[in-house]
């Protein structure tokens, strides 16, 4: 597969990059995501297994070698053009070794003594098997290797599903509804934004509609909706939360950013003008929310003017991009 890295990342270290998602991929590890996640995902696996060159090179835990995730830090920057600060050592934790430690493919030195969850000082390296895989990648034992790991193991994709199905994200809707979205952080957003957003902003907004990635019409209150000239919600441009305060006449169109989906100015315009074909009743408001200010800060220039921005780590303020409408009623 391709991605688009960083441009101080050196080609030898690129090619490595691209070999590793090769073999993430083949072992059954998820790698639906953004270029840069992907490539911080693979740059983290080979610090771990403390790859300079080759795959060849690959060290795993018989080797007796932990990296704690401030050495994966140093290593990443001193090895593949990186420059992540410090104090983002938990980042390597939580997002970059993830899936990784999940499919064990990385193991913690927890796994062999006990520690805290949470202590930095932790440390990771290779499973031997995987370690061993890595090193016949592109050799005549690659397909043999392959074939004996992925029979030795549980695609983690066949898991992460299996999971899915089983972890669910329990909603509470304004009215005392409760609703079960399926597992994801695309989906722990869309919770933030009914328990967290609308009680705080919404004028006592009524959830008339929520989407699922399992089930697209999770919650719809389609009366309520047909009562306002919503259009149809089959069309491809719904968001993923609809919300309706009586007090304000106010229709909240709100959309969780996770990779995709903010409200851009096409995206508004089409929106727009199938509300006045349908001749919605309605006040529209068009909120794009966002888990924290990185993400917000990376999309920001494709954000819509006359629409609103809401971030869940700074729960108690809003982005008005000229968003009069909002602003002049709030």
């Amino acid at each position: 597969m391709q991605i688009k890295v960083l441009e101080s990342t050196p080609k030898s270290i690129e090619r490595l990059i691209i070999g590793m998602l090769d073999i993430l991929k083949a072992v059954g590890v998820p790698v639906e995501n953004t270029d840069r996640k992907l490539e911080r995902m693979a740059k983290a696996c080979m610090a771990v297994g403390q790859i300079k060159r080759s795959f060849k090179d690959a060290k795993s835990s018989e080797d007796g070698v932990f990296f704690r995730t401030r050495e994966i830090i140093t290593f990443e920057n001193a090895n593949y053009g990186e420059k992540i600060a410090d104090s983002s050592y938990d980042d390597i934790r939580r997002q970059d070794l993830k899936m990784l430690v999940e499919a064990g493919i990385v193991l913690n030195s927890s796994s062999q003594e006990e520690q805290a969850t949470n202590n930095p000082s932790r440390g990771y390296a290779l499973s031997p098997a995987f370690a061993n895989l890595l090193r016949q990648y592109k050799t005549p034992s690659w397909k043999s290797t392959l074939d004996k790991f992925i029979a030795d193991t549980t695609s983690l994709k066949e898991e992460l599903e299996r999971r899915r199905n089983l972890i669910k994200v329990p909603v509470t809707l304004p009215g005392g509804k409760h609703i079960d979205l399926s597992y994801g952080e695309h989906n722990d957003l869309q919770k933030t934004i009914i328990e967290v957003f609308l009680p705080a902003f919404g004028f006592g907004a009524e959830v008339l509609y929520v989407g699922d990635t399992k089930d697209k019409f999770l919650h719809l209150e389609q009366e309520a909706l047909e009562n306002l000239n919503f259009f149809p919600l089959e069309h491809e441009e719904l968001p993923d939360v609809v919300a309706y305060s009586k007090e304000k006449n106010l229709l909240y169109l709100i959309e969780a950013y996770h990779s995709t989906g903010e409200w851009s100015e096409v995206r508004v315009r089409k929106i727009k003008r199938k509300l006045e074909e349908s001749h919605c009743t309605a006040n529209i408001v068009f909120f794009t929310a966002f888990e924290n200010k990185n993400i917000f800060k990376q999309k920001a220039k494709d954000i819509a003017w006359e629409t609103e921005v809401w971030i869940a780590d700074n729960p108690e303020h809003l982005v008005h991009f000229n968003g009069y409408k909002f602003l002049e009623i709030h």
